[in-house]
């Protein structure tokens, strides 16, 4: 009987099942979804559903818009880019400006004064971009990052550096951290333009300004 079979019977060009998924899977590979994702200048997480980072662009909004978040603290002084606003508003995200002398809610544009009235009036923003944040916008960051309710949850600002390496030093502070894992920490993101000041003013942080409620503290803080 095998000599009753031809060339004809072994058709190359006639590709197999195996042959036919294998070339489907490539075809699928070579023309992947287009959805570009791209993360913040100088983003990490910090802890589980804490994040900090540079100011996210619009670049950055699809990479950001997957992290789920709930609340965003802003550590400028300037107020975020209208587009940034937006961003937030469409998301559901509340958005806590800290760069002030005294913080300003984004959302309802009112000052984070535990004593504020309907007659307290926005507070002036300080007018050095280089000043360094200012001790009650740590203390009122770090009240923020202690209550669960506002995770996930990222810090951010500017470049990511030092304003927002402040933030987190002063939390690996209230983690107990001990200062050369602080320090190292700052200076990663810091890179060659590390500043001695905000290095000293980490380590002089009170960390007993922090009220933690354990009721409400997310688990890196219990």
């Amino acid at each position: 009987m095998a000599d009753d079979l031809n060339d004809d019977d072994f058709d190359s060009n006639s590709p197999s099942p195996t042959n036919s998924s294998t070339a489907s899977e490539m075809a699928a590979l070579e023309h992947p979804p287009f959805r570009k994702l791209v993360p913040p200048l100088n983003f990490c997480p910090v802890e589980e559903d804490l994040y900090r980072s540079g100011q996210p662009t619009p670049i950055n909004f699809p990479f950001t818009a997957g992290l789920g978040l709930k609340s965003i603290i802003w550590l400028e002084i300037e107020d975020p880019p209208e587009a940034f606003v937006n961003f937030a508003r469409n998301y559901k995200i509340h958005v806590f400006h800290l760069g002030l002398e005294n913080g300003v809610d984004v959302e309802n544009d009112e000052p984070f004064l535990d004593n504020a009235t309907s007659s307290d009036k926005v507070p002036k923003p300080t007018t050095n971009p280089w000043d360094q944040l200012p001790e009650n916008a740590i203390i009122e960051a770090l009240q923020i990052i202690a209550d669960k309710n506002n995770y996930p949850l990222l810090v951010c600002g500017g470049m990511g550096r030092h304003r927002t390496g402040t933030v987190i030093g002063c939390l690996r502070r209230v983690q107990n951290w001990n200062l050369a894992s602080v320090s190292e920490e700052y200076r990663r993101f810091a890179g060659s333009r590390k500043r001695v000041l905000i290095e000293l003013h980490i380590e002089a942080f009170d960390t007993s300004s922090v009220q933690i409620d354990s009721r409400l503290a997310p688990a890196f803080l219990t």
